[in-house]
């Protein structure tokens, strides 16, 4: 699992809502500290010397009357038993660590050395630490998060609308049979920009865990569809088709720097072209994924092999109902749904 994704899971763990967040939030008001480990008992269990044995279930008022003890406590994986307490770690003193307490210092290299989520709750500070394989996360109060998160909803928006504007100059070259790479990459600079964006609001959406019920739905809405339709934009233009080819292509591009991802030739090598210095000036044909996608109840099977059968967005545009009727298994309904659905996006592209 990625670094990133481990601590995502840890948010998640502790996020408003959550039994978890409401006994740290306990803790904090009570101003009396705290050091948990959750998980990895394997790990945990030999670092760990004297303290109590609780096996209990775990409740938010059983950890904070625990949590006035010294010692760490020591929780299950899903942090549904509470299994001692009051105990001392003693993980290894030559792992590396930046923090100065000694509360702090012990967290970071229990999780160092272990694969437990170690949670450190500052009574001096106030402030809730998570660490997860030597990484160190601090928790944000909600309204800092929730401030955040508008603000990302915000330029999600902008984004959204102008990824809008580009798609429909492209689809109007498309048409027009006048596509240049350069028309192409500028959708999928949108594209990737809007997806970061995205990225980052579904953290504070984890982070916000109860709280971000609304900022979830208003981020569904101002993304929806954009990832399909992004995944068939790659398959009209990449060198390989194929559905794992394109997501691996969106891999490559999510790996782009920012300033990488202004180069079209950086795109184009992305996606498995030569990714030459001119290469934003190349004409370059649809082949029609994106196009027929977008076409109502057009199951995906009969989509590529519409796209194998004739080829290119060109070549479906001239094709009459028999000659796609021919297309197996697509059949004569099929063929009028798609006479139709591309005629009026070609009316609505070209006015």
């Amino acid at each position: 699992m990625e670094r990133e994704d481990v601590m995502l899971d840890a948010l998640e763990s502790v996020a408003p809502g959550t039994p978890l967040r409401v006994a740290l939030d306990h803790v904090l008001a009570g101003r009396t500290g705290a050091l948990l480990v959750i998980g990895d008992e394997k790990g945990v269990d030999p670092l760990s010397n004297g303290g109590f044995e609780i096996d209990a279930p775990f409740t938010p008022q059983r950890l904070f009357e625990l949590a006035k003890m010294d010692g760490a406590i020591l929780l299950d994986a899903g942090a549904t038993r509470i299994r001692r307490a009051n105990v001392h770690l003693m993980p290894d003193a030559t792992l590396p660590t930046t923090e100065t307490g000694m509360r702090h210092r012990t967290a970071e290299r229990v999780s160092r050395q272990t694969d437990a989520l170690v949670i450190s709750v500052s009574q001096r500070r106030e402030a809730v630490s998570l660490y997860r394989r030597g990484t160190r996360l601090m928790l944000q109060d909600i309204d800092v998060v929730l401030a955040r998160a508008n603000q990302a909803l915000q330029t999600l928006e902008r984004y959204r609308m102008r990824l809008d504007e580009v798609s429909a100059h492209l689809n109007a070259l498309e048409f027009e049979d006048a596509v240049t790479f350069r028309d192409v990459s500028v959708v999928i600079q949108r594209a990737e920009m809007l997806r970061r964006v995205g990225r980052e609001l579904s953290r504070s959406i984890i982070e916000l865990g109860s709280e971000g019920r609304l900022v979830r739905l208003q981020q569904e809405e101002l993304t929806a569809g954009t990832d399909e339709d992004y995944l068939m934009l790659i398959r009209d233009y990449a060198p390989e088709p194929g559905a794992k080819k394109a997501s691996a292509s969106s891999a490559r591009i999510a790996a782009l720097t920012t300033e990488q991802l202004l180069e079209p030739s950086a795109i184009a090598a992305a996606l498995g072209h030569s990714g030459k210095a001119d290469a934003g000036e190349q004409p370059v044909r649809p082949r029609g994924y994106r196009a027929l996608y977008r076409i109502p109840q057009l199951p995906a099977t009969v989509i590529n092999r519409l796209v194998e059968h004739f080829g290119t967005l060109s070549a479906l545009l001239e094709a009459d109902e028999a000659s796609l009727d021919a297309a197996e298994g697509v059949g004569q309904r099929r063929a009028r749904a798609v006479i139709d659905g591309l005629r009026r996006m070609r009316e609505r592209a070209t006015p």
